[in-house]
């Protein structure tokens, strides 16, 4: 989104939060330098037990008028904003399915028929991944993957840091650590195994505790849970680890995950140690630029053989060779012009090229003036 608002407005519209208020509202905030203007609902507690939509539904209405927006593309990231949104008539509605939603702990029971009404919508469907895509492909005749891309320039000066963030640096080496939502997809018994079989490691787990108890989480004193972190402030972490893991569990919710930490340790420079989900196995796996692990005993001998042989010249090379095609550039440039044919199809001629159109994407909402 921080890319396509380079040449259009975008309001990327957040989940609602519940505040004593009495009436609600929409709370405005501007992306740093990328213009991205993060709209949040804020709904009154009356509403927390109920139904929110039609108080959502007024507010996205507001937004539009106040904005001017009078042609737009509504972006969906989830199926459940057409509970709000569905009186809505852009120029093109495109449907970013990042995950198979369906399978997560919690999902609400009504996620599928929605996403069956936002796929006879949509004019362009992405997935997340290609095994994503695989599961979608049948029900849409204008549908592609696009895994993560990555910012290579931000993690690769990690090989640079030679500092630890303050509440790292006393943690002992060798450290293997991992980045991300810590919820159910993350298999927590192989990462007490793993910290079990050798306490001299340390585990370095970053990342906000999501949908599950604090309290199941393993505590061992090898066990690091440092939080949530801001994504500037990633590189610091990487730099002081030794390998990069990603400790899924295999189960419904990870069936179709393309976890984005992936090319992000290689950028850093970090080998990769990863249970075998299948974003990872291809291509990662299969071109040698991760490890794949099915239980602890595997998992540990992965991690010695990356921590023995370390990264060679050679392996640096085809693992920046990769991801200076994957960039998020590459995969923006992708996306956009799959954009832009849907909306020549959609619009005509005169129209798309005319000065002052406006589109509006939901949520993730974009427009562009």
């Amino acid at each position: 989104m921080s890319r396509f608002a380079g040449t259009r407005r975008v309001y990327f519209l957040e989940e609602p939060v519940f505040e004593e208020a009495s009436e609600p509202r929409l709370r405005r905030e501007v992306c740093g330098k990328t213009g991205v203007v993060v709209m949040t609902p804020v709904l009154p507690e009356s509403l927390r037990a109920g139904d929110g939509s039609p108080a959502l539904r007024t507010l996205l209405d507001q937004l539009i008028s106040r904005e001017s927006v009078r042609r737009f593309v509504a972006w969906y990231y989830t199926p459940m904003a057409l509970r709000f949104s569905s009186h809505l008539t852009p120029d093109v509605t495109v449907y970013d399915c990042m995950d198979e939603l369906s399978l997560f702990r919690g999902a609400p029971p009504q996620l599928c028929e929605y996403e069956t009404q936002l796929l006879r919508r949509a004019d362009v469907v992405f997935t997340g991944g290609v095994s994503l895509f695989e599961a979608k492909r049948h029900r849409h005749s204008n549908i592609f993957p696009c895994p993560s891309g990555v910012d290579v320039d931000h993690f690769s000066a990690a090989r640079l840091i030679r500092e630890s963030p303050a509440d790292q640096a006393d943690i002992a080496r060798p450290r293997i650590g991992y980045a991300g939502v810590i919820d159910e997809r993350l298999d927590l018994q192989l990462i007490a195994e793993v910290a079990e079989l050798r306490p001299e490691w340390q585990l370095v787990m970053i990342g906000p505790v999501v949908k599950i108890d604090p309290a199941t989480l393993p505590r061992r004193a090898n066990i690091h849970w440092l939080g949530m972190k801001d994504y500037r402030d990633l590189p610091k972490y990487f730099a002081g680890w030794d390998i990069g893991m990603l400790p899924f569990a295999l189960n419904d919710s990870t069936r179709f995950i393309s976890p984005t930490k992936t090319p992000e340790y290689l950028a850093a420079g970090l080998s990769v140690v990863s249970t075998p989900i299948r974003d990872v196995v291809r291509p990662y796996g299969d071109l040698g630029l991760a490890c794949i692990a099915k239980d602890a005993q595997e998992f540990v001998g992965a991690v010695e053989k990356c921590r023995t042989y370390g990264l060679s010249y050679k392996w640096r090379q085809r693992a920046d060779n990769f991801l200076h095609t994957h960039s998020w550039d590459d995969l923006w440039g992708f996306m956009a012009a799959r954009l832009e044919e849907a909306l020549a199809i959609k619009t005509p001629k005169p129209a798309v090229m005319a000065a002052g159109k406006s589109r509006i994407a939901v949520p993730g909402e974009r427009a562009h003036v």
